[in-house]
């Protein structure tokens, strides 16, 4: 069994790691914004080399395997907390720390479900469905993406999910710089600043994504 530490340092290093994907999968859903012709073709060249690509392979299983690790080590800590906390949790608990701080539980849940539909939608249909071909002959992401952001439900879900985890961010990068020791009193405005600035870059940005393809294209 892991120790409270090793379970926290566990959440720190695959939370960091997914956090740098976040960065990198949002540079590369930067090119919807470009004009349509050119974001059309583009992207779907982009696709097809991640999916083809045999390093990219081996870190999506790293990636799938993170986001698990992550989401079950998040569930026995929240678990946890609760149990050992069920005596102060109403007392001086919200003074001392931010509401985000104490329900990074419900952000998780929200931010897994959305992971459920959003691998759904996109990665299931294109790894084993049949999307259209595009005229260079990849598979059509591009197209698959405009037809579900079209949808004012999903782009309701995408935006609240984005909501979530920009709060999510900002609580675990600062976590996380405490839990790998980094945390000092002359940098505590610094790590607070660039974590809180990440997050909401991330965070904002993937949500304009569907918002403006919502508008765009109707």
């Amino acid at each position: 069994m892991l120790s409270t530490l090793s379970r926290k340092m566990l959440m720190c290093l695959t939370g960091l790691f997914l956090s740098f994907f976040l960065l990198i999968h949002f540079l590369g859903n930067l090119q919807l914004f470009l004009p349509q012709e050119q974001a059309h073709l583009q992207f779907n060249s982009y696709s097809h080399f991640l999916s083809g690509n045999i390093i990219i392979k081996i870190v999506s299983y790293v990636l799938y395997a993170g986001i698990i690790l992550h989401a079950l080590d998040g569930l026995i800590i929240t678990l946890k907390n609760k149990k050992s906390g069920a005596n102060y949790q109403f007392d001086q608990r919200g003074r001392a720390s931010k509401w985000y701080s104490r329900n990074m539980g419900v952000l998780g849940t929200i931010l897994l479900i959305f992971l459920v539909i959003h691998f759904q939608n996109f990665w299931y249909v294109y790894k084993f469905g049949k999307p259209p071909l595009d005229e260079n002959g990849n598979k059509d992401l591009y197209i698959l993406v405009i037809t579900v952001f079209k949808e004012w439900w999903y782009v309701i879900i995408y935006v609240i999910s984005m909501i979530a985890l920009c709060y999510h961010l900002i609580h675990g990068i600062y976590s996380a710089v405490r839990t790998l020791g980094l945390f000092h009193p002359k940098f505590v405005k610094w790590f607070k600043t660039v974590g809180i600035a990440y997050s909401i870059i991330i965070s904002v940005g993937f949500a304009l994504m569907p918002i403006y393809i919502f508008f765009t294209y109707r």
